[in-house]
């Protein structure tokens, strides 16, 4: 009998992600692989459809007309074994009693010593909330998380509610100011050794912001986390932006400019709408509500 499986549905996801990041790198980021893996599998994939997908340009990879063709179909494959993943794990999330939690690991450690968490269990003992850290966006889309705590852009798929305001400032240590004085005003940042995120989060607010107000400042350091630049600030060794819920609260750090008004954001409390409706996620939207005042302290200091 012939085989009609012409190519390994896998491969599909290569596709898709060079086709979103125009960039064979890129891609193998997004997916947790090395770029010589999406190479061998889109190569594959070429070879099983005997066509070319993507080709090579000066501004990265660009789909062939085939590959273009092609393109909104893998996309429906993608949404569909998304959606059936999603389905499989709520079931399994109703069954278990767990809200898994993403937020900012500084957020973490402020909801947890509020004992926000401790209400919330006393409130609904058979529900569990988990933690899942992390600076990046997780994508709830597809699983990775339950709800989300964020404070930046966000995707429109998600529903969910504004709970506090996210506000930045800029700060320095106490012992750099003693050595090398404080920026009066924003245009004196370019003067001073700064302290922003590296290349993973090059597209957060503050990483532009920085770039836009002090294009020609020394970087003292890069970090891929909040409390990245926390530990760094307070070290000494450059002034950077902070949320002033985490600035405020450290004594050795002053607040030397701010708030940054084109920092601001709103923190929101976010789930995908496949899921806002389950009782789980929805015994946890509604006990956050009624924290908002708590809440605020937290998030904003």
């Amino acid at each position: 009998m012939h085989n009609r499986t012409m190519f390994d549905w896998n491969d599909l996801k290569y596709l898709l992600a060079v086709a979103r990041h125009h960039s064979t790198n890129a891609a193998g980021k997004a997916l947790g692989l090395s770029q010589s893996t999406v190479h061998r599998r889109l190569a594959e994939l070429e070879r099983r459809l005997g066509c070319q997908l993507v080709t090579r340009q000066t501004t990265g990879y660009r789909l062939t007309e085939f590959g273009e063709q092609l393109l909104p179909y893998a996309e429906r494959i993608d949404a569909a074994v998304t959606d059936f993943e999603r389905q499989v794990t709520g079931a399994a999330s109703d069954v278990s009693g767990v809200v898994r939690v993403t937020c900012p690991e500084p957020i973490v450690f402020r909801i947890t010593q509020s004992k926000l968490i401790e209400r919330f269990h006393a409130r609904y003992p058979k529900l569990r909330v988990e933690f899942v850290t992390s600076d990046r966006y997780l994508d709830l889309t597809k699983g990775e998380a339950d709800v989300a705590f964020r404070s930046g852009d966000t995707d429109d798929e998600l529903v969910g509610r504004k709970i506090a305001d996210s506000i930045w400032a800029v700060y320095a240590s106490r012992a750099y100011i003693d050595r090398y004085g404080k920026p009066e005003l924003v245009e004196d940042l370019s003067l001073h050794p700064l302290v922003g995120f590296d290349e993973a989060l090059s597209n957060h607010r503050t990483a532009k912001w920085l770039k836009q107000v002090a294009p020609d400042a020394k970087m003292a350091a890069r970090n891929n986390s909040v409390l990245g630049l926390v530990y760094a600030v307070k070290s000494g060794i450059g002034v950077g932006p902070l949320p002033t819920a985490l600035g405020d609260a450290e004594l050795d750090l002053v607040r030397v400019l701010g708030p940054i008004p084109e920092l601001a954001r709103s923190w929101r409390l976010l789930t995908h709408p496949d899921l806002r409706r389950t009782p789980r996620i929805s015994a946890f939207f509604d006990f956050i509500a009624e924290e908002r005042e708590a809440l605020k302290s937290i998030l904003t200091g």
